[in-house]
């Protein structure tokens, strides 16, 4: 598969307030990837799989400074990878949240 072909296979929400012509794939694969763990659908998730390996994914996403919890989860448990070994886990808990009243 192109790169092309894999951009516009996302889902269109996924890549809303950027132009995807101007996105390459093995430049800003981070943020691909990260857009596409919070924001993707089963079939988005499917077509990042096709294109990067699971191997890829976990290896970026383990230097992702932000990630939201389920996101964080579901990378976690699908490549069988302690949720400690993940940056943005280790980052979440020095960083507390504001609580929501």
């Amino acid at each position: 598969m192109s790169k092309q072909e894999c951009i516009q296979g996302f889902s269109d929400y996924i890549f809303w307030d950027v132009d995807r012509n101007s996105i390459d794939l093995a430049f800003n694969a981070p943020f691909v990837m990260q857009r596409v763990l919070e924001y993707g659908q089963i079939g988005d998730w499917k077509l990042l799989l096709g294109y990067y390996g699971l191997d890829e994914i976990v290896k970026v996403s383990k230097q992702l400074r932000t990630l939201e919890p389920r996101a964080l989860s579901f990378i976690s448990t699908v490549s069988q990878t302690p949720i400690e070994q993940f940056r943005c886990y280790n980052t979440r808990l020095s960083n507390p949240e504001h609580c929501n009243f």
